[in-house]
């Protein structure tokens, strides 16, 4: 399984840290990562992965919960998706 991941919001200390630490805990790993502040605000995508299937219904779920907390949007989709748009 192979994931792209959105964060986005007000620049705070510690994002990354937290982004980092939920995306292990929920037993993912990350492949490639890149992250930027742009005027304030806080942008990160991170390519993950796991060897086993997971439920994007629940992995989004738990990262939309767990952003409220830092105050950040957090988004998670198949990398499938962005695959089958660049075969069309």
């Amino acid at each position: 399984m192979k994931a792209i991941i959105t964060v986005v919001g007000k620049d705070t200390t510690g994002i990354v840290a937290g982004v980092a630490t939920k995306i292990a805990e929920l037993g993912l790993n990350i492949d490639d990562i890149t992250q930027t502040v742009l005027d304030g605000y806080f942008t990160m995508m991170a390519v993950v992965s796991a060897d086993e299937k997971k439920d994007f219904a629940q992995l989004r779920k738990e990262f939309e919960t767990f952003g409220e907390t830092l105050n950040v949007k957090i988004n998670i989709q198949s990398s499938a998706i962005f695959d089958a748009m660049h075969n069309l």
